[in-house]
């Protein structure tokens, strides 16, 4: 086996990698660094795969390992993320007269753990679903089935990354809204398992005529980003489902 047909596996472990540092960090409600991760390991999943097609070393050990680093990076880290976001918007119950009674919170020895936000964990759930139907399903050449995960995950991101850096009242308080993050979650794990057909980014030519809804898509995520920042992220998935819907019948 030569070595260049290592070099693809190696960057998709520099994307596992790069997910791992980012639970540390998510773990911690250090929000800014974790995505900054995820965004790395993102940019490593794109690599990975356009040096297997270039160096012509596809194999199936690859595709396996890419969704297993893509269930840490884009599926663990934005589970966590919503996890600790909506624990954010829970009142701190008050411990003093707690009873033995198993009610909204687990305690282990002095370790509380409330429920309601273990809904966030639906994620990686729906993440893992979501990537093991991917690579039995030998349709998804030129469109994808459901929501990739690295879109998901750009949608949860955006969230902490907006309260971070908008600075807006308006935005801030829709976002510290646990029903409005647990709507999210579930939203996104339908998204991630339906069989809404959604264009890939994959251009086979630069003709406007073949490529129209993905020079349209990117010009207007592009516009969004500009104007809007972090907050044009949840826009972009939508625009980028709406798009699909419209013109699934040239996908």
């Amino acid at each position: 086996m030569s070595i260049k047909q290592h070099i693809p596996n190696a960057v998709t472990l520099l994307n596992l990698l790069s997910g791992c540092i980012a639970v540390i960090f998510a773990v911690h409600g250090n929000f800014v660094i974790a995505a900054m991760f995820v965004f790395l390991g993102i940019f490593f999943d794109f690599f990975d795969g356009l040096l297997a097609r270039k160096l012509n070393v596809q194999s199936p050990l690859g595709i396996q390992l890419d969704s297993l680093a893509d269930l840490v990076t884009s599926g663990v880290v934005p589970g966590i993320i919503m996890f600790k976001l909506i624990s954010f918007t829970i009142d701190a119950p008050d411990y003093s007269s707690y009873s033995d009674s198993w009610n909204s919170v687990f305690h282990w020895q002095g370790f509380k753990l409330s429920l309601l936000p273990l809904i966030g964990l639906l994620i990686p759930l729906a993440s893992a679903y979501r990537l093991a139907k991917f690579n039995l399903d030998e349709d998804q050449q030129s469109y994808f089935k459901g929501l990739p995960v690295p879109a998901n995950t750009l949608l949860i991101l955006s969230l902490p990354l907006i309260l971070e850096y908008q600075n807006n009242d308006f935005m801030n308080a829709i976002i510290i809204n646990k029903w409005f993050l647990i709507g999210i979650t579930l939203l996104s794990c339908y998204l991630l398992n339906s069989n809404i057909k959604l264009f890939a980014l994959k251009f086979k030519n630069w003709t406007f005529t073949d490529n129209a809804v993905r020079y349209i898509f990117l010009i207007l995520s592009v516009v969004a980003l500009v104007v809007l920042h972090f907050a044009a992220i949840p826009i972009i998935i939508l625009l980028y489902v709406v798009l699909s819907l419209l013109t699934k019948s040239k996908i």
